[in-house]
C-alpha cells in the first residue's frame, strides 16, 4: 500500500531489500535512463480476505508487458522478481523455489529472484544459498551493466 500511495515502485522496505541484493543505491536504482522498472499490475491489485496482496490482474500483463519491453531499448539484464515475473516473462510453470535455485540456467542475462518483501524472510533463511551463491553473482553483473552504461 506504501508504493501505491507514493507511486514509486519498491519505495518501502522491500525496495530497501531489493535494492540491497542489486548493490545499487536508490540514486542508480531510480535512474530511468538505465534501469527499467516495469511492475506486473501496473497498480495495486488491492487485498484478499486474508490482508494478502491479490494476485496481478491478468489483463495488465497482456495489455502492457510487451509493449513496454518492445519500447525499451537494448535490454541487457532482466530481473524477474516473484513468481508471476516468472511465470509470465521466462514461461516456467515450477514454483519460485525450483525457479530461482535454478538461476544459472537463466544467468547472465536473466535472474529470477524471490520477492524481496518481508513475507519471504523465512523463505531466505531456509535457502541460505541464495545468498552465497546468486546475490555475488547478481551483483557483479548489476555493477558490470551499470558501469558499461
Amino acid at each position: 500500500m506504501r508504493v501505491h500511495q507514493s507511486g514509486v515502485p519498491f519505495d518501502d522496505p522491500s525496495g530497501d531489500r531489493l535494492r540491497d541484493w542489486l548493490g545499487l543505491d536508490r540514486d542508480a536504482f531510480y535512474d530511468k535512463s538505465r534501469v527499467a522498472i516495469v511492475p506486473m499490475a501496473f497498480c495495486f491489485p488491492g487485498y484478499d480476505a486474508k490482508g494478502s496482496d491479490l494476485p496481478p490482474p491478468k489483463i495488465c500483463g497482456q495489455t502492457w508487458h510487451d509493449a513496454v519491453i518492445k519500447a525499451l531499448p537494448k535490454i541487457e539484464l532482466s530481473l524477474f522478481v516473484g513468481g508471476y515475473a516468472q511465470k509470465y516473462h521466462m514461461g516456467v510453470k515450477t514454483p519460485v523455489t525450483d525457479t530461482v535455485a535454478d538461476w544459472r540456467a537463466h544467468a547472465p542475462q536473466r535472474f529470477p529472484l524471490p520477492h524481496p518483501s518481508w513475507r519471504n524472510t523465512g523463505w531466505l533463511k531456509k535457502h541460505p544459498w541464495f545468498e552465497t551463491e546468486l546475490l555475488p553473482v547478481l551483483r557483479a553483473r548489476v555493477a558490470e551493466v551499470m558501469d558499461a552504461g
